[in-house]
């Protein structure tokens, strides 16, 4: 590089000073509306900012000009197949969440027709969740028996129901969906998986014939529950038990190798309540240690608007239940949404979401149901039934009505363990092995979650599991910030590029400069480990220099490209950089510094330290001037040399 080379390049740019209130209107908006809601109503009459609007909040508005037959035709299609999934399942949950079976049925009947109206997705079916009733039972069983005090146990179950929606509704109005993104995959996968396995544990319960339980969810509770209560087994519940389990795990082994079979998967668990009615019926087994559900009164969802629990000593209980679960059904309903939305190429808004989610599970509280929101099992069926909108959940919906004003009558002889062969089909597909498997290929960490939040949740609670999964997370997330990677650079052969030693071989350091690539934002957090990180790669530099007797180390380039932004405590660690090198008799120079950095380098004085000549836009024009200079004093050097020798001639 020639000397006119240096004197013409590109400066780097200080871009101009932001007012504050600017840059943080801009960093609010980039942090809740990074979708951009506003764009749509911009230049638009008030007329049709209003129907926007309208649309914007109830999307129902927006597809239903466009609805025709064919659609109808499909999601009537769905509709009932999915109503045939959530009659048996709604009351099995209900079981699991040590809920009279009705509350099952009822909640299967509004939200979803709430849903309809405000939710963003055209595939999520809309029902009750094991892992929530697991939750739900968990949590409030520790405050209230539900076997004693059935009463107050719904009230409390419908009050957190309450909450959740508020909690669920709120998040979603204030455009805090992020919060739901520290549930990382591994979390969920390992969660789902752990509360998985004690589900099924759980439900040897029904299968065995067990009248008293445990009411913990951990492993061990569980296990003793059972094995010191073998003289209480029930062979007959257990053989009726375990050929209902054969014949749905076998029909959900068909539906996977074909997908064609998907009908038999999804009609299966109402096949098998029939069936076991009849058989209970005919048989008279009730009176020989199969126990069935009883009495399920006729007629739709009464109000419990004045039933629910605010001036209860356990409202902080159901206050807590609420927000836990809440945020477990509003993960797993995003996720299931924004899956099945990606087959059919259309975006869904998370903030929608949560409202429609939060308004379903608030209408839900006041009308006798509890927590609901869109499960895997349900919304796969109704996309493989070819559903094209939200109206296959009203089609849900009204079977279930007519379920609820004339056929609750025939639910009286489904035995218990039908129920409990349900709820264990569905459990088994949630224990994801071959995504823990992929995390451990993947990344090592993310097992590391993955399994702490399964052993957490199965040798503790699900709030341990939970707890433990997202500490892990925020410790690995705090180890990325507070340690963050550095590497040296060299010189790809016959470029101009620069990569890291480690990942390319090939490349080549240069003499007498030391290029260091910093990925991180520098923060209080990490200034003092970077500064004593530098000095080491200095350090270890020199000493390789020396004993390879090559040109000593004279300029130190720091590529700040992957460093977005600074702060004070990060250009102190700079200007301590600087000083140690000065008196090492090194030169320290930085190349492409980010628009942030510059704008606080340049307020902290750092640029007219460090001189605004050794601020580079890339690494190749830094190198460039770092040699130009090395050039220049070793062509000074021979130059005094000579005179020096000509004067002693």
């Amino acid at each position: 590089m020639g000397n006119a080379d240096l004197e013409c390049r590109h400066r780097v740019g200080v871009p101009p000073s932001t007012p504050f209130l600017v840059s943080l209107k801009s960093s609010l908006k980039e942090t809740f509306f990074p979708d951009d809601p506003f764009r749509q109503f911009q230049n638009q009459p008030l007329g049709r900012k209003l129907v926007l609007g309208l649309q914007y909040f109830m999307p129902i508005l927006e597809w239903a000009p466009r609805y025709t037959f064919e659609f109808f035709k499909a999601d009537v299609v769905a509709g009932i197949t999915i109503a045939s999934l959530a009659v048996p399942q709604g009351i099995s949950y209900a079981s699991l969440a040590n809920l009279p079976p009705i509350i099952g049925l009822y909640s299967s009947f509004v939200p979803p027709l709430v849903y309809a109206m405000l939710g963003s997705s055209k595939d999520l079916a809309v029902g009750t969740v094991a892992v929530a009733s697991l939750l739900i039972s968990s949590l409030l069983t520790k405050e209230v028996n539900p076997i004693e005090n059935p009463k107050l146990y719904v009230q409390l179950a419908l009050t957190s129901t309450f909450f959740a929606g508020v909690f669920q509704a709120a998040m979603g109005f204030l455009r805090l969906g992020f919060i739901v993104d520290f549930l990382s995959h591994a979390t969920i996968v390992g969660f789902m998986g752990g509360a998985a396995t004690v589900v099924c544990l759980q439900q040897l319960k029904g299968i065995l014939g067990l009248v008293h339980f445990t009411h913990g969810t951990d492993l061990v509770s569980v296990m003793r529950s059972i094995l010191t209560q073998t003289h209480q087994w029930r062979w007959e519940s257990g053989v009726l038990g375990c050929c209902f389990l054969f014949f749905l795990i076998l029909t959900r082994y068909f539906s996977k190798r074909k997908g064609a079979f998907f009908w038999a998967n999804a009609l299966a668990p109402l096949l098998s309540v029939i069936l076991g009615s009849l058989l209970v019926f005919l048989t008279h087994a009730e009176k020989h240690g199969v126990q069935v559900i009883g009495h399920l009164k006729k007629g739709l969802n009464p109000p419990s608007l004045f039933e629910l629990a605010f001036g209860s000593e356990y409202l902080p209980i159901a206050i807590k239940t609420g927000i836990i679960t809440g945020v477990i059904a509003l993960a797993e309903g995003i996720a299931v949404g924004r899956s099945f939305a990606m087959f059919k190429n259309y975006h869904i808004d998370g903030n929608k979401e949560m409202i429609a989610i939060g308004m379903m599970n608030i209408a839900g509280s006041c009308t006798s149901c509890y927590l609901t929101t869109g499960p895997f099992s349900r919304t796969a069926v109704n996309f493989n039934a070819g559903c094209k909108t939200a109206v296959s959940n009203i089609v849900m919906a009204t079977a279930v009505m007519i379920t609820l004003l004339c056929l609750t009558p025939l639910f009286h002889y489904t035995p218990l363990v039908v129920l409990s062969s349900i709820i264990i089909t569905a459990m088994v597909g949630l224990i994801d092995y071959e995504a823990a498997i992929h995390l451990w290929k993947v990344d090592k960490f993310d097992f590391v979650v993955c399994v702490g939040s399964y052993f957490g949740v199965i040798f503790g609670s699900v709030e341990i599991g939970l707890v433990i999964a997202v500490v892990i997370s925020l410790l690995r997330v705090l180890l990325f910030v507070a340690r963050p990677k550095t590497h040296v650079l060299g010189n790809i052969p016959n470029s101009a590029a620069f990569r890291s030693i480690d990942q390319y071989p090939v490349a080549r350091s240069l003499p007498g400069i030391l290029i260091l690539q910093i990925d991180a934002p520098i923060y209080f957090t990490n200034a003092n480990y970077l500064r004593e990180r530098l000095s080491r790669w200095i350090d270890e530099e020199e000493d390789k220099l020396k004993s390879s007797l090559e040109i000593g180390l004279q300029y130190v380039i720091l590529d700040m490209s992957a460093v977005a932004s600074i702060d004070t405590s990060g250009i102190s660690m700079l200007e301590e950089v600087k000083k140690t090198l000065d008196r090492r008799g090194l030169k320290l120079v930085l190349a492409n510094p980010r628009s942030e950095v510059m704008k606080k380098l340049d307020k902290s004085k750092f640029i007219d330290a460090i001189g605004e000549e050794w601020i580079y836009l890339s690494v190749a024009e830094a190198v460039g001037a770092c040699n130009f200079m090395l050039h220049s004093c070793k062509s000074n050097t021979k130059t005094i040399e000579s005179e020096e020798a000509d004067n002693i001639v």
